[in-house]
């Protein structure tokens, strides 16, 4: 595979490169042959156009080379559904590239006075009603996400998102906390497929932990709209996780990519108080570099230093998400009659008891429960319960 770098002092609208540089390329392609350039940037389809006829080959930009690769690692229908609609979106503004028979024509009729269907034109309604036709699909997929949602809000279990840069270590992270064997590779989007699994934290509190998709420098607008129903579930998590690979040597330029797609999907990123930042493996860095950032883990608002590889930083870890979601809870003191057996056990099952006083005149609690669960204990307990400081860990 050969590869190069092209500076470029200004883009053509023809070819986006300069003639000299695209007859370079077209000589090299003469004797390498290749089945695929790549084309490092977005491609008008005017430009695709002509850079395919000058090298005789097949080209690929950006956008295209991501969708490829999303098409071959989606795995469940819902995957290949959101990676054909972006697919069929960025293909339909390329039709006058793709078809070589425009001149064809179908259905024309005299009385009408002019030509009939275009081949271009049918292939332009066909895509179109595919892509409605996918996205009333994926409108149930939404439907059936939300349901679930609400469903877990019964429950309730707090929902804790991954997110971060592809290759950043979100799924081994995933699979560390949940002992799972969820497919974790030294690979570009390893996950295309939303998985979820429910972890047990230090304090015995349950949640439910979401792997998302990893994103990447300017991340088609094809595809976080097709991801949109995927992407739901990091605005409605109660924690999003950010995890950052520390060790490389770009992580602040993709630190700052995952905010600008988070910033998209409408996720104030500056003043998201659910927001936790960590640094995963940490294992790569040196001695020194990592004892550094290891001695911020109990700063506020620090990010955790992790390796999800070795469990390095796991429990501190842990400790930050058990402190995040207590500081999310409302606490009550209720007082219930010794006598009412039923109203103190459906607290424990329903509340998290903080402390508990057995008095003469009765039972005194004070409970953290989720702000969800605020009105049950109102409309079974009433004027027993009044609200008391803020839960701390």
């Amino acid at each position: 595979m050969a590869q190069q770098i092209v500076p470029l002092s200004g883009t053509r609208p023809a070819s986006l490169l300069g003639k000299g540089k695209v007859e370079e390329i077209a000589a090299q392609a003469r004797v390498l042959e290749p089945e695929v350039i790549v084309v490092n940037a977005s491609l008008t389809p005017v430009q695709q156009r002509n850079l395919e006829k000058a090298w005789n080959a097949k080209v690929l930009d950006r956008t295209a080379l991501i969708l490829e690769i999303f098409g071959e690692r989606a795995r469940t229908r819902e995957g290949r559904l959101q990676v054909e609609l972006a697919h069929l979106t960025y293909q339909r503004s390329r039709l006058v590239r793709s078809w070589t028979h425009l001149e064809r024509q179908r259905g024309g009729f005299g009385f009408l006075g002019g030509p009939g269907e275009t081949q271009i034109e049918t292939d332009r309604r066909l895509i179109g009603e595919r892509i409605a036709k996918i996205r009333a699909e994926l409108e149930d997929v939404r439907r059936t996400r939300g349901l679930h949602r609400r469903a877990r809000k019964r429950v309730p279990y707090p929902v804790l998102a991954l997110v971060g840069y592809t290759n950043a270590g979100k799924s081994t992270l995933f699979n560390a906390l949940t002992h799972s064997a969820v497919e974790a590779r030294d690979m570009l989007f390893a996950t295309l497929d939303p998985t979820m699994r429910g972890i047990r934290l230090p304090s015995g509190r349950n949640a439910v932990i979401s792997d998302t998709v990893g994103f990447i420098a300017d991340l088609p607008v094809e595809l976080i709209a097709a991801f949109r129903a995927t992407l739901e579930e990091v605005l409605e998590a109660d924690i999003i996780v950010h995890v950052r690979d520390a060790a490389h040597d770009e992580s602040e330029a993709q630190k700052s990519d995952v905010l600008h797609v988070l910033g998209e999907l409408g996720i104030d990123t500056d003043g998201d108080v659910r927001m936790l930042e960590v640094l995963n493996k940490i294992d790569l860095l040196p001695d020194p570099a990592r004892a550094g950032i290891r001695g911020r883990n109990g700063a506020e608002n620090a990010p955790v230093a992790i390796s999800a590889l070795t469990g390095e930083g796991l429990p501190d870890f842990l400790d930050r998400i058990g402190g995040m979601l207590d500081r999310q809870l409302l606490t009550f003191d209720l007082h219930l009659e010794s006598s009412d057996g039923a109203g103190i056990a459906w607290a424990y099952a329903h509340g998290r008891v903080l402390a508990r006083a057995d008095r003469a005149g009765g039972v005194d609690l004070t409970l953290a429960i989720e702000p969800e669960e605020s009105g049950r204990f109102h409309n079974r307990y009433g004027k027993r319960m009044a609200l008391a400081e803020p839960a701390t860990k």
